[in-house]
Formats: structure tokens, C-alpha cells, sequence
């Protein structure tokens, strides 16, 4: 295990590895302060919404509006639940206290960055695209924010889709989390060189680029990189088929590189919703991750990784607007809306109902 993690966090996980001991007991503790966090957050931005405004953020845990969701302009797929534009000044840092409850300083800075570029390319397009606004990002509320209830929110806009499940108060389910940033890298203007999504693109660069020959056989699937990320926004996700270079066949420096991507990923996160995300790659098998490239190697080329494990699915691609338009998204292959743990939650909560 130790050649696969960052030296700063092994001991910690070591540590958590051994006090999992397969079970979700530890792992619901650990999930308290950040279930607290987004149940206050949430709680408060309720209290603070007319009842015009609430009817629009609020829907039902069991709405099937839960699982729809898509990372494109709001002017090209239209959004329910509440926009910042439709809220005060007051109501906007509460939404952001929510927004942050769910994300790390990192996480919640790429996220506002994120936002922010809309500006930009509102400037850059000047209204020849669809309808960029800063404040065209939408909260959504499924079930009441509780301390020991089941319930769930999103944060959406274009570019942005952060989808939470809160099952029994205690286990907090993060996926599908998509990020995207266009451009990838800022051209021109007083921000020029900002990238967003730098660390998502450099490392899967660096790690392909470290590949031998008959390694890079294995990990190119496409010398020409699909238009979008090949899952876009389905409800399921499925496993892609088995290819791809798998982590048993790279070097201990490889596997390190690799592991610190989706360490990147998945401390998009606080760190204690992030740790047990790393730790079921590790119950899962590491040498059962697969990491595939498609496109060129150099920036300015679209390229596209896929990076798959038993638990979970990665993808980033970066080919549109001459491969400065980025997109990225972490999938839980049975995790997604937290049906995992509400599957779990219901078959603890009746032990002894009888399954087909």
C-alpha cells in the first residue's frame, strides 16, 4: 500500500484502513462533521428564503429531479431550484456557506473560479453564445437539511454540477461531482494564465508521458480524443470495457503519480469525506485500477484520460475551442446519489426482510 500514497497522508490512512476494518461504522463518524456542516449550512439558507423562493429550492428526497443533472449552460438545459440571481446579497454568502460546507478551501476555490468565468466568456463572446452569467447557478434541496434525517442537495450551473446525499445524517454521498473550466487556460486580460483545472491536466499528462513503449500500448486506447467525456450526463454509469494500462503493470513512481491525481480529485472534498473515498480504492484493489489516454501528449493537442477502479470512474477531456475548453467529472460506479448507502441504510434499518 505504502507505494501508492503521498507520504504526508500515509500514516493517517494506514491508521484509517485499520479502523474501517470493513465496515461503515468509522466511516459514519468520520462523516459527522461534515454531515453537521451541511445540515446547519442548509438549515440556514432555508430560514433565510421567502416562501415564494423556498417552493422553487425545495423538492422531495424521492423527486426524480434528484438525479437529473447536466453541466451545460442554463440558456441550453434549464434548470429547477433556486439561481443567485434570484437572491439578495444576504442569501448569496448562505448559499456559499453551503456551497463550501461540501468542498474543500480547494475545492471551493475552484468552484467560485469556475463561476467566475463566465464573465469572461461573456466578454470574449460578445452574446454570439449562449446566456453567460456568473449568477446563473442553481440550488436545490431534496428533503429537509437534517442532523439525522436522509436528505440531499445540489449546486449547478454550467460548468459546475455538485451533487450530495445525506442518508440516516451520518453518510454523505458526493457524486456524480463535475467540474469544467472554458477556457481551460485564460489567453488574455488581467487574468491571463489562470487554469483552473491545471493539476487535472498536468499530472494525467505527466504520468502518460512517463510510459515506456510497451506501457503506452497498453494506456492509448485512440491516437484522436473523444469530443466530450464518453459518460456525459447519464443517470448510471456503467464500466467502460477493460482497457487501458492497469496499475500492476506501472513502476512504483508511476502508481505514486497516478494515486496522486485522484488524490487531487478527491480532495476536491473535505478531508473527512475525501480520506474514505481513497481508502475504497484501496479496499477495492489498487491493481485493479486502469488508466487510458486518448489525443496527443503535448498542451494545445486534445487529449482525454479515463481512470477506472472497482468503485469509481474518472474522466477529463480537453479538445473543444482548440483544446481549451476542460471538463471533468468523478462517477461512483454504484455510489452515485448515495444508492449504495441508502441500500445499506435500508437493509440495516430491516435486517431480517426477505430478499428475493
Amino acid at each position: 500500500m505504502e507505494r501508492f500514497f503521498p507520504n504526508r497522508r500515509l500514516g493517517l490512512l494506514v491508521a484509517f484502513v485499520s479502523l474501517l476494518a470493513g465496515s461503515w461504522t468509522y466511516a459514519s463518524y468520520q462523516y459527522q462533521k461534515s454531515s453537521r456542516s451541511m445540515a446547519s449550512a442548509g438549515l440556514n439558507f432555508l430560514a433565510s428564503l421567502s416562501t415564494e423562493q423556498r417552493a422553487k429550492a425545495t423538492f422531495q428526497f424521492e423527486d426524480d429531479q434528484r438525479m437529473v443533472w447536466h453541466f451545460i449552460p442554463d440558456s441550453m438545459f434549464p434548470r429547477k431550484g433556486i439561481s443567485f440571481k434570484e437572491l439578495n446579497s444576504s442569501q448569496q454568502k448562505l448559499a456559499h456557506a453551503l456551497l463550501s460546507s461540501g468542498l474543500s478551501q480547494r475545492g471551493y476555490q475552484k468552484a467560485t473560479t469556475i463561476m467566475s468565468l463566465e464573465s469572461i466568456l461573456k466578454e470574449l463572446e460578445q452574446g454570439k453564445g449562449p446566456v453567460r452569467d456568473p449568477d446563473l447557478y442553481f440550488i436545490s434541496l431534496f428533503g429537509e437539511p437534517s442532523e439525522s434525517k436522509t436528505w440531499g442537495w445540489r449546486f449547478e450551473g454550467h460548468h459546475l454540477s455538485l451533487n450530495y446525499t445525506v442518508v440516516g445524517g451520518q453518510w454523505i454521498a458526493s457524486a456524480p461531482s463535475f467540474m469544467g473550466s472554458n477556457p481551460a487556460e485564460v489567453k488574455q486580460g488581467p487574468r491571463e494564465g489562470l487554469r483552473v483545472l491545471s493539476r487535472e491536466e498536468d499530472l494525467g499528462r505527466d504520468l502518460v508521458k512517463s510510459l515506456d513503449k510497451k506501457q503506452a500500448e497498453l494506456a492509448v486506447i485512440n491516437k484522436e480524443a473523444p469530443k466530450d467525456i464518453i459518460t456525459s450526463n447519464v443517470r448510471k454509469v456503467e464500466p467502460a470495457n477493460a482497457q487501458g494500462l492497469s496499475v500492476s503493470k506501472m513502476t512504483k513512481q508511476q502508481a505514486t503519480l497516478l494515486m496522486e491525481l485522484l488524490d487531487e480529485y478527491a480532495h476536491n472534498l473535505p478531508e473527512d469525506l475525501a480520506e474514505p473515498e481513497i481508502v475504497k480504492i484501496h479496499k477495492a484493489g489498487t491493481d485493479k485500477i486502469r488508466f487510458a489516454w486518448a489525443g496527443g501528449f503535448e498542451p494545445g493537442t486534445g487529449h482525454y484520460y479515463r481512470i477506472q477502479g472497482p468503485t469509481f470512474l474518472v474522466e477529463y477531456d480537453n479538445t473543444q475551442n482548440n483544446a481549451n475548453h476542460a471538463h471533468s467529472v468523478w462517477r461512483g460506479l454504484e455510489g452515485d446519489w448515495g444508492l449504495d448507502l441508502l441500500k445499506l441504510h435500508y437493509d440495516q434499518a430491516h435486517p431480517t426482510r426477505q430478499k428475493n
